[in-house]
């Protein structure tokens, strides 16, 4: 009997192409928009007074959809690392979303 035969054969990976990196980067970019315009919103909500509660609860909403957002985001991203179609390098926006938005729920609330 062959050795070879009862071995198996590895074969080099391909590199991922360019077309399915390019919707991968095209789809995470709309989605970082997306989490970045609801930050935005948050951040710019700001109540005219004590008697406006209003504005704080747009405000805590956007910013819990936003982090919603970054973290449907990072999901996706962790697929598409994984899948080797993107780099690591990808995760960093979604973090640094998520940490603006977890800022803007806990530290940096818009006071009444």
């Amino acid at each position: 009997m062959n050795e070879t035969s009862t071995m198996t054969r590895q074969h080099p990976r391909s590199a991922p192409h360019p077309i399915g990196a390019a919707v991968c980067a095209v789809v995470l970019t709309v989605g970082n928009l997306a989490t970045g315009y609801l930050l935005l919103l948050a951040y710019a909500a700001e109540p005219a007074g004590s008697w406006d509660s209003e504005s704080g609860a747009h405000s805590n909403f956007a910013a819990g959809l936003a982090l919603a957002f970054a973290a449907v985001i990072t999901l996706l991203t962790w697929v598409f690392v994984k899948a080797e179609w993107l780099r690591r390098w990808w995760f960093t926006l979604p973090a640094l979303l998520a940490f603006a938005a977890v800022l803007r729920l806990t530290l940096l609330v818009p006071e009444l």
